[in-house]
């Protein structure tokens, strides 16, 4: 594939993203909490803490990444791509069936099959204000909505077919696979 290729494969703008606020907000003062307390621990502790909190750390600071930070939806005209806490889906528009939102945000696929939208929180909460007259609509239901459109009006498209693609997220799995088996050493070897 050429370099002129590769350019006429990539979208004509920048991905619209959709995060959740709260998440990384609570992700980010989480982080520092656990840098806060496990910097101590690995300063001024003594014997084994230090170990003990860097094994915690490794194993602790990806699960946060993971649940908190890294949870995205990226669209654009050829493809919707869900990063969720241990796996990247990457949807062509022609794949997809529809999104719902009701408990949790999900994307259907053409073959019944169902991916949860970690990045795009349901409230109920939000739902029962947006009930009220003259209120806008629930964040998540917009959203949905907005993706809904996205998929309808690109799902012909040339650059949008294409089947489902799964990826693990080695990224956040093996610091933290590594952090468990450095923590259980630790605990049960001392």
């Amino acid at each position: 594939m050429t370099s002129s290729d590769r350019q006429s494969a990539e979208p004509a703008y920048a991905d619209r993203i959709f995060r959740s606020g709260g998440g990384i907000v609570g992700g980010v003062l989480l982080l520092a909490l656990g840098a806060w307390l496990g910097g101590d621990a690995l300063i001024r502790g003594e014997g084994r803490v230090p170990w003990l909190a860097l094994a915690a750390m490794l194993f602790a600071m990806p699960l946060v990444v993971a649940f908190t930070l890294r949870p995205a939806v990226f669209a654009n005209d050829d493809r919707l791509r869900v990063r969720n806490p241990f796996r990247t889906i990457t949807l062509p528009w022609a794949s997809v069936d529809g999104l719902r939102s009701a408990y949790t945000t999900e994307a259907y696929v053409r073959d019944g099959v169902k991916y949860q939208l970690w990045a795009i929180p349901v409230s109920i909460r939000a739902r029962k204000k947006a009930r009220k007259p003259g209120a806008d609509r629930a964040p998540s239901d917009q959203a949905v909505d907005e993706l809904n459109e996205i998929a309808e009006s690109h799902a012909q498209s040339p650059g949008a077919q294409g089947e489902p693609e799964v990826r693990w997220a080695y990224e956040v799995l093996v610091p933290c696979a590594v952090g468990a088996v450095l923590l259980a050493a630790l605990l049960l070897f001392g």
